[in-house]
């Protein structure tokens, strides 16, 4: 990160993933798994369901759909969410290239 001060506040410029800046273990995991659950919201949001109508559609409880809401999904994996997203009607493509660097990373492009 880059620091520089800013009317004597010093400023650190952002990776582009908090949790990676806050130093978690799992940050490329929490980064796609919230890209995920945004994408979620924003299905729930177009379609106009309720949580209760949301879980039976994504075939998971409703309390775990509360759960997501409030920010806590780590109680579901990538792969069930994105099972979430398909029975919500949307379509996930899966890209694999080479990586640029050494190792690669993973990413979500949402459209």
């Amino acid at each position: 990160m880059k620091t520089k001060l800013v009317q004597g506040v010093e400023m650190h410029r952002g990776s582009g993933n908090v949790f990676a800046d806050l130093g978690l273990v799992d940050a490329e995991k929490l980064k796609i798994k919230t890209g995920l659950v945004i994408e979620i919201r924003k299905a729930m949001r177009s379609l106009g369901l309720t949580q209760q109508d949301a879980a039976k559609r994504m075939g998971i409880s409703q309390p775990k759909v509360s759960d997501m809401m409030r920010g806590n999904f780590t109680n579901l994996s990538e792969r069930k969410l994105m099972d979430c997203l398909t029975r919500l009607g949307y379509d996930i493509e899966i890209k694999v290239r080479p990586a640029n660097a050494e190792i690669g990373h993973l990413m979500l492009a949402a459209a």
